[in-house]
């Protein structure tokens, strides 16, 4: 497995890079591609209903129509799919062909099991001459290699940002803080200036928060894993749960406990929230109907005393393991990274996994169209340089670890816990789910 979930995005250029360029240069195999070959077969693609799905099949037509196949989309919330695939995959059964995965998340957890069929061989032989194999990011690619094992292509790069209303920081004499404990301060000045707008959202909702939290802990100096043991008991530990609580508790919506990105956006783009710690990917969501097109900034969130280490991630496209379909279900996922279709999601706000399509006039031009698109790129970029995708424990269990995150966060929020209490009960399960992962 590969362990190291703290390292930069931009790494150093992955095997399978490597092996494809090497492979593939100036053999047959690009020369005899065509992408009629499976005309006539259905394809089962398993997808989460958020923006880059979203984006992704509008051009579903142009797949089907490029392939002679056909796509049957089952498109579910982000819990309600994996729910969906842990029944499928438990059954060996070849109701899915495709399926979007999150290796920062379940990566570990799937290859174990068995449930990602390996790509290596297929991106080497039955690649489109155009794909550019090697122009997808050597990082992600790394984080979707497991036992030299490639378990998906990358289809986006994210990560959470802070959206934030210039307009009424101007009216209430603020500016964006230098530091991280300094949003408090913002956030209460904001609360007296504005009491009819909420200061400060982000994810309250248990299961979902740790990919927030994630970044408060890391800028305040955390890690969650040090010499085999939970480490959310440490002093920069207790600050950052106590710092994120706080906000949500004192600045946050009614109800924020039961919030993940569809509330948070929601509560933005209708002008009741001053700020906004959310992923990347909602920025299309937010600007929808203009109503916050002139008026927000981007920005990712300020530093703490342990610098500046944002999460970032990305989703990928993954054939499975029981597909009786795999080279027809790669089709598909090369369609859906390609060159081309990367360049059309670009315009959608789905952040590229490649460098070209990043680097494009296309995508500069609309860039240029509007400066919360700039201040955008240039924290998705940020996110790409600097961050980290340590989301959780680096930990097979690295799911059940994010409930027991969340658990004490939620405890704090509701001010059942004290820090101490709170993040001492997190790391006795914590402990014994990584004694469990060796």
């Amino acid at each position: 497995m590969n362990p190291d979930f703290r390292r930069p995005a931009a790494c150093a250029v992955a095997f399978a890079a490597v092996a494809f360029a090497s492979a593939c240069a100036g053999s047959a195999c690009a020369q005899e591609f065509h992408w009629r070959k499976h005309q006539g077969k259905t394809l089962t693609f398993l997808a989460n209903n958020n923006p880059v799905a979203n984006a992704l099949l509008k051009y579903k037509g142009d797949f089907e129509q490029q392939t002679g196949m056909a796509l049957k989309v089952d498109s579910y919330q982000e819990q309600q799919m994996r729910q969906r695939l842990v029944t499928v995959m438990n059954a060996r059964s070849d109701e899915v062909d495709v399926f979007m995965s999150l290796p920062s998340r379940e990566g570990m957890q799937f290859a174990k099991a068995g449930w990602y069929a390996n790509l290596s061989d297929l991106v080497k032989n039955a690649s489109a001459r155009d794909y550019d194999f090697a122009d997808l990011s050597a990082g992600m690619l790394k984080d979707a290699t497991y036992d030299q094992q490639l378990s998906g292509i990358p289809m986006n790069v994210e990560g959470p940002v802070l959206y934030y209303r210039k307009d009424l920081f101007r009216k209430c004499g603020v500016t964006l803080p230098k530091s991280l404990p300094e949003l408090d301060a913002v956030s209460a000045q904001l609360k007296r200036c504005t009491p009819g707008v909420t200061p400060f959202v982000s994810r309250g909702l248990r299961s979902a928060l740790p990919f927030t939290y994630s970044v408060f802990l890391h800028n305040m100096g955390g890690q969650y894993l040090k010499d085999g043991k939970s480490q959310l008991c440490s002093k920069e530990g207790q600050a950052s749960l106590a710092l994120y609580a706080k906000l949500l508790r004192d600045y946050g919506p009614p109800g924020v406990v039961n919030y993940n990105f569809y509330q948070t956006s929601s509560l933005y783009k209708e002008g009741r929230a001053a700020m906004a710690f959310e992923s990347s990917n909602e920025l299309r969501n937010l600007m929808d109907g203009g109503a916050r097109l002139n008026d927000t900034a981007v920005a990712v969130l300020p530093a703490g005393p342990g610098g500046s280490h944002p999460t970032v991630i990305g989703w990928t496209m993954s054939v499975s393991a029981h597909s009786r379909h795999k080279e027809a279900a790669w089709y598909f996922v090369q369609w859906a990274t390609s060159p081309a279709i990367q360049a059309k999601l670009a315009l959608d706000g789905v952040a590229p996994a490649r460098s070209a399509v990043a680097k494009s006039p296309g995508y500069k031009a609309w860039m240029d169209e509007q400066p919360v698109r700039a201040e955008w790129v240039a924290a998705v970029n940020e996110l790409s340089r600097t961050g980290t995708s340590e989301v959780g424990y680096p930990i097979v269990a690295n799911p059940a670890s994010r409930d027991f995150i969340g658990q004490a966060a939620t405890e704090l929020l509701l001010s059942q816990k004290t820090p101490a209490q709170a993040c001492a009960d997190a790391d006795k399960q914590l402990d014994a789910l990584i004694a469990k992962d060796r």
